[in-house]
């Protein structure tokens, strides 16, 4: 891609965010915050955790992305039986008798985890590297994940039966938590209209792995002032009760604060969504945007939270 400025290539990012937007919006009613989130991690180069009940159309949302993006998509259904190797890949023994690596579904820019807490912490911890270090390790060899790659998980939250808690470095990963709730009666209607005949629509491709590979790294480029790096930093600080920073809410109600993974991902996603919204910088506002999605899955409560029914969101609005 060839821009004259970082200003203009900036200005294309955001008309590819309006057409991607509308393609995915061909498919998909409502949810238009879940669908920001979703776009903002990848242009981020972040990976998120879609959490909700049964049959609100998450997978549905990460297929039709990962077509207006152009990208390879693979589907794991993670189940209580699921092996590390079924996920990563295996060596087999071929007909020259010499060991060949076989990939597996993980080898590709999107993999929709689909209810990642259904197979066991073995099994959930190969996903561990690859997210970190997009590359997975096999019978001692290191193979490398296509560029870009994602990982996009759902997860159930009423079906605690047969289900295991992501670990916190499991969930330190992702970048968003986003909740995806029920649509409203008027988007429900919609839903039901477009679903129920027999017309469907083409999503097309309006952004390549290419220019995802160039918006990330025109985005890290932005420039961002003093104080919205303080600010940034100052609120993940707040978070960690008994520390300097700590406000009276948060040394009762919590029992672990964010690491600063969340302040990295506080100014990067600060950047898209400044991007996104025609800046050319992020601003304080921009940090908000972002901090509950990027938040809510990095506090924990406490047992006096629970009991007064003290939320992680609440706990969050109060910081901001």
């Amino acid at each position: 891609m060839k821009y004259a400025s970082d200003k203009e290539a900036l200005d294309a990012l955001k008309v590819k965010h309006a057409a991607l937007i509308a393609e995915v919006g061909k498919v998909m009613v409502g949810q238009d915050q879940v669908i920001r989130e979703v776009v903002t991690a990848i242009f981020a180069g972040g990976h998120v955790l879609l959490v909700g009940v049964p049959g609100l159309a998450k997978t549905l949302l990460v297929n039709t992305i990962a077509q207006a993006l152009g990208l390879d998509f693979n589907r794991i259904q993670f189940t209580p039986d699921l092996m590390p190797s079924d996920i990563v890949g295996s060596e087999i023994l071929d007909e020259s008798r010499q060991f060949k690596f076989v990939k597996g579904p993980l080898f590709a820019n999107i993999v929709l985890a689909d209810e990642i807490n259904r197979t066991p912490p073995k099994t959930q911890s190969a996903l561990l590297e690859a997210m970190q270090e997009r590359k997975v390790t096999a019978a001692g060899h290191t193979y490398d994940l296509p560029a870009p790659f994602f990982v996009l998980a759902t997860q159930n939250p009423i079906e605690q039966e047969g289900t295991y808690p992501l670990p916190e470095a499991q969930l330190d990963r992702f970048m968003f938590n986003t909740w995806v709730d029920y649509p409203t009666y008027a988007e429900e209607l919609n839903v039901v209209r477009a679903t129920t005949t027999d017309t469907h629509n083409t999503v097309n491709a309006v952004v390549t792995g290419e220019e995802i590979a160039f918006f990330q790294q025109l985005i890290r480029r932005m420039p961002v002032a003093d104080n919205v790096l303080e600010y940034a930093v100052g609120l993940v600080a707040k978070t960690r009760p008994g520390r300097e920073r700590a406000t009276s809410e948060v040394n009762a109600f919590l029992s672990w604060g964010a690491g600063p993974r969340a302040s990295q991902y506080l100014i990067i996603g600060a950047k898209v969504n400044a991007a996104l919204n025609g800046k050319y910088s992020p601003d304080i506002e921009d940090v908000k945007a972002v901090a509950t999605p990027i938040l809510r899955h990095r506090i924990v409560r406490n047992y006096k939270a629970e009991a007064e029914g003290k939320s992680v969101e609440g706990i969050i609005e109060g910081l901001l």
